[in-house]
């Protein structure tokens, strides 16, 4: 629906009143985004001005103060016009320039692809908030109103900003416990990406109200309302619908029809103080009957988002079940609102509440940090907002709150990273328990150290939270690179003999051929396999011979003996780059002469099928070293990689190139690029490759 220019006056007339003290402010802010987004239209057809309106209405609606609002009506400008942050800085103060940076997307920055783009765009956003939460807060309202209006894309944008919507905007609303925003981004994304779904749903909501509203009206809420008032205790008594989002996700929860659902109206009474909330509860039971496991105290143990509450279902009459929120009017608030409703930036005045959501934020904002790539990125976000909670206690009785499936690991680096990094076992509830242990509400855990323990790469594959299992990467990081360093200076120590050079002198040559910010830095690539041995000869004195028998590598190309021909000139395919002692074809090909295959290669035998009278019997002669290339599995563990790089180099064979790669189940893979003498050569560095410990298979690798 179009806002007409009565309607964006009538917006603004509004907020001046909210906001009398700040008048000039507002008013001059809607002046420069008018000037600064003049010839701009939405996709709707709209002056662009109605989008950052719009935003500015949902946040004053929200209560926020009078720097979030004005920032809410900027938040666009740095994206898509000339205004700078100096500018807006220098017209309405430093927070409100720092807001609407930290909502602006990065984009000046290419991405390789979207993923990436959405990552760092996450990133920054997160860590923004963890400054200042009213980032977010505006960031919420921003994508409300777009989804309001989200109509007017193209079918594959919808598709993709209604999934970003579902899977991160609306759990950080109910994260930050701005229920009403969350309820409404649900919705929202739910019409567009599930339309046949949402369409029946919506149906069966509204057939289905008129006949619960009556039922509450004549047999549940009169008897309610007269026994609280016989108490003498002031309340409200209202109902509320499930928004639709919520129904049809318990069907798929429960695995039930949309007509098993019999609680699509909530009771809620709001009340004035704590005391009058249990007591309420009290009428409650004694009228109806309580559902047992369907009482939950929220008041007692609030949720991280701030929630507090208490809920019970019952049994009403008609043998209908009924569930009943008790609170009050400030739990209200903050259950529609969440941080929003309590946010208290005055004069300067940092937050005096919600330090639960902070923490919560301060641990995003190291997990963030602590990714590595946009899908880590993704991952620890989407993990952090989706997880359920579960709710243990230390010995001395202090909550802790963790994702549901969490172990002892995780509690002892939600403790503290020493005490993770030296977890050796855990009592819960006065008993020992192994470490994968999944931790239920009311255990109360007690970590075992060891100063000798630490953590093993098993805990990976136990731990849930994204705090533990990045401080578990980061020590087998540690270990890892130490390895890599004893390793490297083994390396080089073996360059500098063969090369007839002292440490220094070999040091001062490499410095000129290749750039590294100091010896460690050198001896971690020499000892990880990334700067190899035949290469740093190769740098040092490409064109003299090796002292310790090693003869230079060849290059690809040479004479070889080919079947009728005598010697020619030949390359050796890379496909499978044979080797002196392999069964040995040439395939004659234009500009290169002769190609040399191994027996097993595909492409070799494509040609012989095709093309065998172009194929020929050939044999390499046992001269200098050949690369070749070979794949290792094994079971990751602390130090594989250098001790495969080790016995490689013990064979006398020199590392050209490695790429590792880990899997998800504990494995990994390495694929090696080597240099060889022969085939008997190649089959003594396999089997040096499968003597490791850990290695489960290793063999040639074709292209």
């Amino acid at each position: 629906m179009a806002v007409s220019e009565l309607e964006l006056s009538e917006i603004l007339e509004e907020l001046e009143r909210r906001y009398p003290e700040d008048q000039e402010h507002i008013r001059r802010a809607f002046e420069f985004i008018s000037e600064k987004h003049r010839d701009q239209l939405r996709k709707s057809g709209e002056p662009y001005i109605v989008h950052p309106v719009s935003v500015a209405k949902i946040l004053a609606d929200l209560n926020m103060d009078s720097t979030t609002v004005i920032a809410g009506l900027l938040h666009d400008v740095l994206e898509d016009t000339e205004a700078t942050y100096e500018e807006i800085q220098e017209l309405f103060g430093q927070e409100v320039a720092d807001i609407v940076e930290g909502v602006t997307k990065i984009g000046k920055i290419k991405f390789k692809n979207l993923k990436e783009a959405q990552a760092e765009n996450f990133r920054k956003l997160i860590l923004a908030t963890a400054k200042d939460i009213r980032v977010v807060i505006v960031k919420l309202a921003d994508r409300l109103h777009n989804m309001r209006t989200l109509g007017h894309l193209r079918r594959d944008k919808r598709i993709r900003i209604a999934e970003e919507t579902l899977s991160v905007y609306a759990p950080l609303a109910h994260r930050l416990g701005i229920w009403e925003i969350k309820r409404c981004l649900e919705d929202l994304a739910f019409k567009h990406l599930y339309p046949r779904e949402y369409e029946k749903v919506r149906r069966f909501v509204s057939q289905s109200l008129e006949d619960l509203e009556t039922y509450l009206k004549k047999f549940v809420i009169p008897k309610v309302r007269e026994e609280i008032k016989k108490a003498g205790i002031e309340a409200e008594i209202t109902y509320r619908p499930k928004h639709l989002y919520s129904v049809w996700q318990k069907t798929i929860r429960k695995n039930i029809k949309l007509e098993e659902v019999h609680d699509l109206l909530g009771v809620r009474i709001i009340v004035n103080t704590v005391q009058e909330c249990y007591m309420v509860l009290g009428i409650v039971h004694s009228l109806f009957t309580p559902v047992p496991g369907k009482f939950k105290d929220y008041i007692s143990l609030p949720k991280p988002n701030l929630y507090q509450s208490l809920h019970t279902t019952v049994i009403a009459p008609k043998g209908r079940m009924v569930e009943f929120q008790i609170r009050t009017w400030d739990m209200h608030e903050r259950a529609e609102k969440g941080i929003a409703a309590h946010w208290a930036y005055k004069e300067g005045k940092e937050r005096a509440q919600g330090e639960e959501i902070f923490s919560w934020l301060r641990n995003l904002v190291e997990n963030i940090q602590g990714s590595r790539n946009p899908s880590e990125v993704l991952d620890n976000l989407k993990r952090e907002l989706f997880s359920e909670e579960v709710f243990v206690f230390t010995p001395k009785g202090d909550l802790v709150v963790l994702p549901a499936g969490a172990t002892p690991i995780d509690f002892a680096y939600h403790i503290h990273t020493e005490v993770g990094n030296h977890c050796a076992g855990a009592k819960v509830n006065g008993r020992i328990v192994p470490l994968s242990y999944r931790l239920q509400s009311g255990d109360q855990v007690e970590i075992i150290t060891s100063p000798s323990k630490r953590p093993s790469p098993d805990w990976l594959s136990l731990v849930v939270t994204s705090k533990a299992r990045n401080r578990i990467k980061h020590y087998l990081r540690q270990i890892e690179r130490e390895r890599f360093l004893s390793e490297g200076k083994r390396i080089f120590d073996k360059i500098r003999e063969s090369a007839g050079l002292s440490p220094e002198e070999l040091m001062e040559k490499l410095k000129k051929k290749i750039s590294f910010k100091n010896e460690e830095e050198l001896y971690v690539a020499l000892g990880s396999g990334k700067l190899t041995f035949a290469k740093v000869l190769d740098l040092i004195s490409p064109k003299k011979k090796r002292k310790t028998g090693d003869r230079i590598t060849s290059s690809g190309k040479g004479v070889a003996s080919v079947e009728g021909l005598g010697g020619i000139m030949y390359e050796i395919g890379s496909c499978c780059n044979p080797v002196p002692g392999d069964e040995i074809y040439g395939v004659i090909t234009r500009g290169k002469g002769i190609v040399l295959h191994e027996k097993g290669c595909k492409n070799l035998a494509y040609m012989m099928e095709n093309f065998p009278e172009k194929v020929l019997k050939a044999k390499l002669k046992p001269e200098g070293k050949f690369k070749t290339r070979i794949r290792v599995k094994v079971r990751d563990r602390i130090g594989i990689l250098a001790d495969i790089t080790r016995s490689i180099a013990e064979r006398g064979s020199n590392i050209r190139e490695s790429v590792s790669k880990t899997l998800g189940d504990g494995s990994a893979v390495m694929d090696f690029t080597i240099d060889v003498s022969d085939r008997k050569h190649l089959v003594e560095v396999i089997k040096a490759i499968k003597a490791v410990d850990g290695v489960e298979s290793c063999g040639r690798l074709y292209s």
